[in-house]
């Protein structure tokens, strides 16, 4: 396995955008909750395909039962991520959702990904869980970085962002125990299976 500081991941993504190929590159970052993943994957101004996207919607996961696991993996569409990927990877354009922390939900038909572009970064928690249907995602993509960063700063992160959205102080620190940490533990035991290790300030 390959590790990468900051500076050589943005040259590694500096190469993957100049490939000619008949179809995107399709590159994936992976962490737990509060790794830096979409900040990252901003960063390197290449189209970027979010799986918090796929977010069963609210009314959904009521139904299941599941709302209050909410990123939890079985709370995602994990076949119509699947999907777009298999598409993209084929070279197809493809329009898809977008997640909005502000209103907990997932907007459809929102980010435009063209089929020609030379390199698309997906980031998310499961691209490399390999059960009930996420098995089916690495194998469109063509590498996958598995983000590295301290857990004391990752959590402080997720309690600003939970109550930046909305959350007291006390019901985000609850998310984080009840939620966030379950799935982190579950997402660093995927860490093994990824092409690299990117070192996440």
């Amino acid at each position: 396995m390959k590790t990468y500081t900051a500076r050589q991941a943005v040259e590694r993504i500096a190469s993957l955008a100049h490939v000619s190929t008949d179809r995107p590159f399709l590159l994936g970052i992976v962490g737990p909750p509060g790794a830096g993943k979409s900040t990252l994957a901003e960063l390197y101004a290449t189209p970027v395909l979010p799986m918090d996207g796929y977010h069963f919607a609210n009314e959904h996961l009521d139904r299941l039962g599941l709302r209050s696991k909410k990123g939890a993996p079985e709370t995602f569409d994990a076949a119509g991520f699947a999907s777009t990927l298999t598409r993209l990877r084929a070279g197809e354009s493809v329009v898809a959702p977008r997640f909005d922390r502000d209103i907990d939900a997932a907007i459809a038909g929102a980010l435009p990904l063209a089929g020609n572009a030379p390199l698309i970064v997906t980031e998310g928690n499961y691209l490399l869980h390999d059960r009930d249907g996420w098995e089916r995602v690495r194998p469109m993509l063509d590498e996958v970085w598995y983000l590295d960063i301290d857990d004391d700063l990752r959590r402080s992160r997720l309690l600003a962002r939970h109550q930046q959205h909305g959350r007291s102080a006390d019901d985000a620190a609850r998310w984080i125990a009840e939620v966030d940490e379950p799935n982190a533990v579950l997402i660093r035991a995927t860490r093994s299976r990824a092409d690299a290790v990117v070192a996440a300030r």
